[in-house]
Order: C-alpha cells, then structure tokens, then sequence
C-alpha cells in the first residue's frame, strides 16, 4: 500500500505502509514513529491502536497521517516537531525548529536538582531552550526559586508558552541574555550546553543536521567553547551546585574545568547508556 493511499485502511494496514516508508527513509525506529504519529492523526493514545487494529483510519486523519508520514519519510524530520510535542518526565513540552527536542538523558540534570537541592534554594537553567529542565524543577520542587536563560528570543517564546500552558509561568523567571548574564547570585547551576563538536557534524543523523537549531548544538572544535565560559561564570555567581550535561567522552575534560574553578567532589553521572552525561561540582 503506499503512503499516499491510506484512506480505506485500517490501524494495522496503515502502520504497516508507513512503517515500510519510513525505514527506507532511514529511520532506526520506524514503527514506533508510525506509531505515534498515527495516533497524532487519530487523536488518540498509542495503546488505542492495539486494542482496535481494524479500525478504519479516515476523515481528516488520513490527510494528516499522511502528510506526518511524508515530512517523517521524505524530510527525517523529527517526529517531535511533527507532531508539536515531547514528554519530558511528568510534562507534555510544546516544541519546534526553534529549540532542541528534549532528550531522556537531560532528565538527569532535573533529578540532581532534586535530590541536591536545600529548601529554597536559588537555582538557574542555562540554555533552557524549551523550557523542559526549568518548569519540571517548578513542578516537582515548587519551593525553588528557578531561572531560565537563554540567549535565543525564539527558544524562550517556547518556553515561555509552555509555562503558560503548564501552569507554570509564574513558577520560573525567564531572562534573554549569554549564560549568567542578568541572573545575579545564584545557589546552583544546571545547564545542557551546546557540545557538539564541528567535526562531529557529519556524522549526526539528518534529523539533528537538517532540522535542530544549530545554536543549540555546536560549540567549537572540541565541544567545549561554551563550557569553557559558562563554568567560571557559575563560579563568579557562586553557585555552590554545578551540573552540566556534556558528550561522550567529554567528562575527563569538563570535570578538570570545574575543578579549576573551585568547585570540589566534582563527579561523573552515568546515562541509561552507560555514558558519563552529566559532571557534577559542589563546594
């Protein structure tokens, strides 16, 4: 069946056609793409499509099915940006070109911050992109003063709106500026940087290359240019609490900057995949 024949079809056939034309693609997870962009389509919970495969996609879904399996196929778009939203622990995030799709690995930075933490304390997201570390920080710890900084007008219009829609906007400050810039004194720093090496750019998959903004993502030739900047200047608003995520095989090097800067008890946290994601310094 092709992808732009899905009217008449039921759950089953459909997935099935889109699942072909999304891994020709080059997708690495085709059916779970179809999946959810299926149930985008139909309005419903991904469970819905098991317990009724035979049911007949129509109407205005098949017109939507098909153009999210077209942009998913022809474009690698992002399912993310297709579909308008990401979960991000306990939230359902708004996203699009303007800001990074929020990855589970970036979770780790919010259950430091959780488990870290004293009562009140003053914490800053730096790069707060679509606002995911910051605003689950205000759900989950509402007796934190949250920041959120980013330098990108259009990234902060996402978080903001997400706040909003959340519930949330009153529960985090967002400020425009570079890093720290405006923040004040603060308790902690948690940040998910640009890291990305430039040489490294040819080996990401096209949904990062052709779609993510690069802003977010590179940051030299090693990665490390913005970290460079942000760990002094966490330092100088003395933050007792560091917390940045980096790439792989970036920890040995991070870890030393933070070090340098004063900070103590400076450690690696391991990802699902077993990579040291995120450095974390105290003092």
């Amino acid at each position: 069946m092709a992808v732009s024949a899905f009217g008449g079809a039921s759950v089953r056939e459909a997935l099935d056609s889109a699942v072909i034309a999304i891994a020709a693609a080059g997708s690495d997870t085709p059916r779970l793409d179809a999946e959810v962009l299926l149930a985008d389509a139909l309005g419903v919970d991904r469970t819905a499509l098991f317990v009724d495969p035979a049911r007949e996609v129509k109407g205005p879904a098949v017109r939507a099915f098909q153009d999210a399996v077209r942009r998913r196929s022809a474009g690698r778009e992002p399912v993310a940006y297709i579909t308008g939203r990401r979960g991000f622990r306990h939230l359902e995030l708004a996203v699009d070109a303007r800001v990074l799709v929020p990855r589970p690995e970036t979770e780790l930075l919010v259950e430091i911050g959780i488990e870290s933490l004293a009562q009140g304390a003053r914490v800053v997201d730096v790069g707060t992109g679509s606002g995911a570390v910051a605003l689950a920080l205000a759900q989950e710890r509402p007796d934190l003063e949250v920041l959120a900084t980013d330098s990108s007008a259009g990234a902060l219009d996402v978080a903001r709106a997400n706040a909003a829609r959340l519930g949330l906007d009153g529960a985090v400050t967002f400020l425009t500026g570079d890093l720290l810039a405006g923040v004040g004194e603060v308790d902690a720093v948690l940040s998910n940087p640009p890291y990305v090496a430039e040489r490294e750019r040819a080996a990401l998959a096209p949904e990062i290359t052709r779609h993510e903004p690069p802003g977010a993502l590179f940051a030299g030739e090693d990665g490390l240019d913005v970290i460079r900047r942000l760990v002094p200047a966490a330092a100088d608003a003395g933050a007792r609490l560091l917390a940045v995520e980096v790439g792989e095989g970036q920890s040995d090097a991070v870890a030393q900057l933070i070090h340098l800067a004063g900070f103590v008890a400076v450690h690696g946290r391991r990802d699902l995949a077993g990579i040291e994601r995120v450095v974390v310094g105290k003092r």
